[in-house]
């Protein structure tokens, strides 16, 4: 008997390890496939990018915010894994209904290395996750000295336009703004709204635009120049600040190179 607790605190019980898995995220699709799950995963949805060629191999399912509950039911799988932030406690309410829904919950490096370890108990994968925990704890301590002497820069980050909308905080994209000594100019939770004016007023060191979800380019960073002024504006790489996993591990890289332009 395998028993397990997820992130919000739901305990589930297996008999033996899952065996047919569905990924409602794309960042835990990745962890999986790093974890050695590849033959398990019979469903993903279709922003499962990476690795690439799993939307060829796997069933596609839907998106993270509207899923296919026939397909899902169709696979028969023993549990489906899925998160508080991309899926809605709907859609987790009636998958439920299906099989056990493991809900993870990230807003921190320390929930990451958690989550790694459960995945690894819930799915006889504990000498892999060891391994991911451990390379992962290594990087960030390393890069907790690399940020040792690096200056405090107040910053917004954008994840979408028309309209603008930012990330707040209680996120994991927060915690990963902090960790490069960036203090979040937005103090309100989750992803608000901003308008013209009050990005104008903010006073902030830097503006972040990221790849994802939406796909900021040169005209957004032109457009919003147009009503900031003495404000750094860079494009920066979504995944590396939102998505959790063992996507992290390349992250801590990233940041490197991204200071190196500051």
């Amino acid at each position: 008997m395998i028993q397990i607790k997820d992130q919000l605190d739901n305990l589930h019980q297996f008999e033996t390890s899952p065996k047919r898995i569905v990924s409602l995220v794309p960042s835990q699709t990745e962890l999986l496939y790093d974890l050695g799950l590849e033959d398990s995963m019979v469903g993903i949805t279709k922003f499962c990018v990476h690795p690439i060629h799993l939307k060829k191999t796997k069933r596609i399912i839907g998106g993270t915010k509207i899923v296919d509950f026939t397909k899902i039911k169709e696979l028969n799988p023993d549990v489906i894994i899925a998160n508080k932030e991309e899926n809605t406690k709907a859609i987790v309410d009636e998958l439920s209904q299906i099989c056990p829904v493991i809900v993870t919950d990230i807003k921190s490096v320390e929930d990451n290395l958690k989550m790694i370890d459960d995945f690894g108990q819930l799915f006889n994968k504990q000498e892999e996750a060891k391994q991911w925990i451990s390379k992962i704890s290594l990087a960030y301590n390393d890069f907790q000295f690399f940020m040792v002497d690096k200056p405090i820069k107040k910053a917004l980050y954008f994840i979408w336009a028309k309209p603008y909308m930012v990330a707040g905080e209680d996120t994991f994209i927060d915690a990963m703004l902090k960790l490069n000594n960036f203090q979040n100019a937005c103090n309100k939770p989750r992803y608000p709204e901003m308008n013209e004016n009050e990005i104008k007023n903010s006073e902030v060191d830097l503006i972040l635009l990221s790849s994802e979800p939406y796909p900021f380019n040169q005209s957004h960073e032109d457009q919003i120049g147009k009503f900031t002024s003495n404000v750094k504006i860079i494009q920066v790489d979504g995944e590396s600040f939102s998505w959790y996993g063992s996507r992290i591990l390349k992250a801590f890289d990233y940041f490197k190179t991204l200071h190196e332009k500051l």
